[in-house]
């Protein structure tokens, strides 16, 4: 990629095309579904941090926490909603650990968003058929128990994350496996109504080089059923948004990157200037919200920091905003409201200001 420029949507859009019919010719059209949840890895110090800050500024609830292997696990999870899975390792080798390096990341080498897991109704035959167009996974053997067969394969060189699928035999939701021992973690959710308000996770948004967007992108369509819907050029900004979806009403992918290449930290933009202290990362997780503006300000009241005001309206179709990095996930919430059966993802204003709102994260 040494000649590479600038980013246009040209040679994606022939590059997207070329990947259905793959996925169609290799009979993966269709065979994983949607997003069952995300794996966010933290430091030893900090998980249970990283539990209660989830707690306190989600709708979701632990409905277990346990132990297996060198792992603790917690288990957090809302009706209609895919599960947010914290783990941290206890002397396990790490194969995101290569993934975690940036200008910041010191303190904390093995936090990170790290995995996406898909349902599939037949994870053998997933498996097999990726296998043979060369896709690598962590382990041999398909992780086979009594309620599920999982597989996850080796982090992405373009996002430094994983695809899991996940194929349920009895209980969906229930990840315990035989070797889990129960953990008490001694933590509660918050009694606070205003989180009832704070709903499904809507989309993950991951910051990715500009020069391998493409690649990004066309990797996860390889790996899943979602398509590359659109993208939103910031040109200021040098940043795209990038939004893949596997239909109007199932949570989105996105990606985001410059439109040309990191230069220096104060020329290359909001985007790649936070790829450079962090590394490729998923930078937020958007949950969709009712009664926005009075659930702001209940977390504002109880110390959540933002990275701006709320942008967008009602006239717009929705609103938006950012909360500060949480220094135990390194990840920002966004709340998101769209009003009146608002039939767009994103709009290019609210999209403007909030990546402007990233500028000195």
């Amino acid at each position: 990629m040494a000649d590479f420029k600038q980013n246009d949507d040209s040679v994606l859009l022939a590059a997207v095309d070329h990947i259905r019919e793959q996925r169609r010719s290799a009979g993966l059209q269709g065979l994983v579904g949607g997003l069952e949840a995300v794996v966010i890895s933290t430091e030893p110090q900090n998980f249970l941090p990283a539990v209660s800050g989830l707690l306190s500024t989600t709708g979701h609830e632990i409905s277990r926490s346990y132990t297996r292997g060198q792992r603790d696990v917690c288990l957090l999870s809302q009706e209609g909603s895919a599960d947010l899975i914290v783990m941290t390792r206890k002397g396990e080798a790490n194969p995101f650990l290569p993934f975690n390096k940036g200008a910041k990341t010191d303190a904390v080498p093995n936090t990170r968003l790290e995995t996406f897991v898909f349902k599939c109704p037949d994870v053998k035959e997933y498996v097999a058929l990726q296998k043979k167009r060369g896709t690598v996974f962590q382990d041999d053997q398909i992780y086979d128990t009594p309620n599920f067969l999982y597989a996850q394969t080796m982090p992405s060189r373009f996002t430094g994350n994983s695809v899991g699928v996940v194929q349920w035999k009895h209980s969906e939701s229930d990840w315990q496996s035989p070797e889990c021992k129960p953990l008490d973690i001694g933590l509660k959710k918050p009694d606070h109504s205003f989180l009832v308000n704070i709903k499904e996770l809507d989309h993950v948004a991951t910051r990715v080089r500009a020069e391998e967007r493409d690649a990004a992108i066309l990797e996860f369509m390889e790996l899943t059923s979602y398509d590359f819907a659109f993208a939103v050029y910031v040109e200021f900004l040098n940043s795209i948004t990038n939004v893949a979806r596997l239909s109007p009403d199932d949570y989105a992918q996105v990606f985001t990157s410059g439109i040309a290449p990191f230069t220096t930290p104060e020329t290359s933009g909001p985007t790649e200037l936070f790829i450079y202290n962090y590394g490729a990362r998923s930078h937020h997780m958007a949950f969709t919200t009712e009664n926005i503006e009075p659930t702001i300000d209940a977390l504002k009241a109880e110390g959540v920091g933002f990275l701006s005001d709320l942008v967008g309206s009602r006239e717009e179709g929705l609103k938006q905003v950012f909360t500060k990095m949480n220094p135990h996930t390194l990840l920002v919430n966004e709340y998101i409201h769209r009003y009146d059966g608002f039939d767009g993802f994103f709009t290019k204003s609210n999209v403007t200001l909030l990546t402007e709102s990233t500028r000195n994260q």
